[in-house]
């Protein structure tokens, strides 16, 4: 009767071990789905951000090539450009947030062992390399907008000075000669 009861006592034993072991695999493919879902939202951001990117650095290309026929339109955009540049660098500090974040996430996945985990780490990696990348090229876009500002300041000062050269009164020929 003894061995009946420990056969019984090992049985439930595995059965509540089966309940909880579903359970946590029901809990990481919960897990995976939402990182596949925020890895799409992250993809499709880095797109969108791309491409605001891109417009803006043809914009200040164009204002460049616009500086000489009208310096006030350049002078707005030029304050446009630095507001920006302010813009990108929070955006920098909030997405390198967000990427330890990630990394941090990581390191928790790592010392789980189920299949379903590992999809998730390899996800949490992608959407790092994203951030990254992302901001990575937050970084270049601030660059370059610096770059174009100060290029602004120094045609406006260039244009200042023609200005100033146009304004100082012509000789008179006719005085040298009295």
């Amino acid at each position: 009767m003894g061995v009946i009861a420990m056969e019984g006592f090992e049985k439930k034993k595995l059965q509540e071990e089966n309940t909880r072991l579903r359970k946590q695999n029901k809990e990481a493919k919960q897990l995976v789905k939402t990182h596949i879902k925020r890895t799409k939202r992250l993809q499709e951001e880095l797109e969108r951000r791309k491409i605001k990117e891109e417009k803006e650095t043809q914009a200040l290309e164009s204002m460049v090539q616009q500086v000489e026929e009208n310096l006030q339109l350049m002078t707005k955009r030029a304050v446009k450009a630095e507001n920006t540049v302010t813009k990108l660098k929070q955006e920098l500090v909030l997405v390198q947030t967000e990427l330890q974040q990630w990394k941090s996430e990581n390191e928790r996945l790592r010392s789980e062992d189920s299949l379903a985990l590992n999809s998730a780490k390899s996800n949490a990696r992608l959407a790092s390399d994203y951030l990254t990348k992302a901001a990575q090229e937050a970084e270049s876009s601030v660059k370059q907008l610096l770059s174009g500002t100060e290029t602004l300041r120094l045609v406006s000062d260039l244009l200042k000075s023609i200005d100033r050269i146009s304004e100082l009164p012509p000789q008179d020929k006719d005085n040298g000669h009295s």
